[in-house]
């Protein structure tokens, strides 16, 4: 490590930059943190997430979208490889594609729903 600056403490810069790692990895999470950030979006996620496999239909009813909304969501949730679709016969059911995304909702959403069980 390299710098012209003065530092106070050059260990904890160097374990800081050794935490950074490769900066593409930092730029795909923000770009998926952006994506999470959307309150629909994240209601989604949750929703995926405690029904383990849902189904477009039944994921507007939960949620209260529309079934485009969710669609169009979901689109770009799979773009960024946080869901992905599970087709049985004629019904796609989209669940969550990403390990780091099941726990963050247990952040979110730590406890499960009255009447259910966490997963």
């Amino acid at each position: 490590m390299s710098t012209d600056r003065k530092l106070i403490d050059p260990e904890r810069v160097a374990a800081a930059v050794d935490g950074l790692g490769d900066r593409a990895v930092i730029d795909e999470w923000a770009r998926r943190f952006s994506v999470v950030a959307d309150p629909s979006r994240l209601a989604l996620l949750v929703s995926i997430h405690y029904a383990r496999e849902i189904s477009v239909t039944d994921l507007a009813a939960a949620t209260g979208m529309t079934d485009t909304a969710v669609s169009q969501a979901l689109r770009l949730l799979r773009a960024h490889g946080l869901v992905t679709p599970q087709r049985a016969g004629r019904v796609v059911r989209y669940r969550l594609a990403d390990a780091t995304v099941h726990e963050l909702i247990h952040h979110v959403r730590p406890h499960a729903a009255p009447g259910g069980a966490d997963r």
